[in-house]
């Protein structure tokens, strides 16, 4: 391919993506015109469409922990389950969790009944600035990644400010609000855990304001008419502390463990706990943060999952392994750092995977 051939496609491209972000559609509004085949927007590199198929569940790779002893004497071992489960696979579902099954379920319902409203509805808050605390979009890393991938996205601050109430859309501000408060006792919870796991006191992560910072992500990932072509989320590790993570049953998140991909069951009534760059960072490499993505939904049926995130409010501070993890046998495996540039890196690239946990090594 010549330069002139590079040249003509950057532009094509260029233009195709403004047509697609100044229509505020997202991938519903292309759905919805009846399209068969794929804009050439959202189609991957053969790299990484090699890889892409279901497998079948393997019933040790994603554990599922019970957290009714919490509270009891059996509590050191409900630490030791999570504390082998973020060190060995970075992820693990809960269940007996404390939140009701109908907020789950209705926090499903009004996140996909947003993304279902009229697209007027929807282009009122089409936005990538969040000055509001809220804001619909495709694709977080639109005009930064390679292709972009199949799912609209709502997106709400709940701390450490929450979002504007009169921003939050109607159709699902009850919920979101009710969300909130269960997420910041869940949260607690698992933190306390966490830190337990690592040999530290119950209230450590917590003390660094761990739980304040939290975004909440509605993705909706719409039927696809040539899931071979493209992802609805690519390869990536998450920049918090920790992910929680609630899904519904059509199924699609796949989870790297060792070389292989597995596909993460949906498990009716839990949640899924993802560890971040960030703690396996505050860790020392004890605990792992672990490539996801979620493939293409082939079904009639639409995809729901809704993810809070997890970071410290204290953007200035200085973070990096706990001094108590760090010894002569084993040294800092990254550098201090303040998380406020931790984040301007991330928004400035694409979701590639651990490229940005790597930039801050020792």
């Amino acid at each position: 391919m010549g330069v002139t051939d590079t040249t003509q496609q950057a532009f094509n491209r260029a233009q195709e993506l403004k047509q697609f972000e100044e229509s505020k559609l997202g991938v519903k509004g292309l759905v919805d015109s009846g399209l068969t085949s794929l804009p050439s927007l959202f189609v991957h590199p053969p790299e990484t469409l090699s890889t892409l198929k279901p497998t079948r569940p393997r019933p040790d790779s994603i554990p599922t922990i019970d957290l009714s002893c919490r509270d009891s004497f059996q509590r050191p071992s409900v630490v030791a389950e999570v504390g082998r489960a973020a060190r060995e696979l970075g992820f693990f579902q809960v269940i007996n969790h404390g939140v009701p099954t109908e907020v789950l379920d209705r926090t499903i319902a009004v996140v996909k009944a947003f993304h279902e409203q009229p697209m007027e509805a929807k282009a009122r808050i089409y936005r990538r600035e969040m000055e509001t605390g809220v804001s619909f979009f495709s694709n977080l890393d639109l005009l930064h990644s390679k292709a972009a991938s199949w799912r609209d996205t709502l997106q709400i601050m709940l701390g450490p400010k929450l979002a504007d109430v009169e921003e939050i859309p109607e159709v699902c501000r009850n919920e979101v609000l009710e969300w909130n408060k269960q997420v910041q006792q869940l949260g607690s919870l698992l933190l306390g855990l966490l830190s337990e796991g690592l040999g530290l006191s119950a209230g450590k992560l917590q003390e660094l304001t761990c739980l304040e910072n939290r975004v909440m992500v509605g993705h909706y990932y719409p039927y696809c008419p040539q899931p071979d072509l493209t992802v609805g989320l690519t390869s990536h590790t998450d920049p918090v502390v920790i992910t929680l993570l609630l899904q519904d049953q059509i199924g699609g998140l796949q989870v790297k463990h060792g070389d292989e991909w597995v596909d993460v069951a949906p498990v009716p009534g839990a949640l899924l706990v993802n560890i971040g760059d960030i703690l396996q960072i505050m860790s020392n490499n004890e605990y792992k943060s672990v490539d996801h993505r979620v493939l293409a939904n082939p079904s009639r049926e639409p995809r729901v999952s809704i993810a809070v995130f997890c970071n410290p409010s204290d953007q200035e501070n200085e973070f990096g392994p706990f001094p108590e993890l760090v010894s002569s046998d084993k040294p800092a495996a990254f550098r201090q750092f303040i998380f406020s540039e931790y984040m301007r890196r991330f928004f400035t690239k694409e979701l590639d995977g651990k490229s940005l946990i790597n930039y801050f090594r020792a």
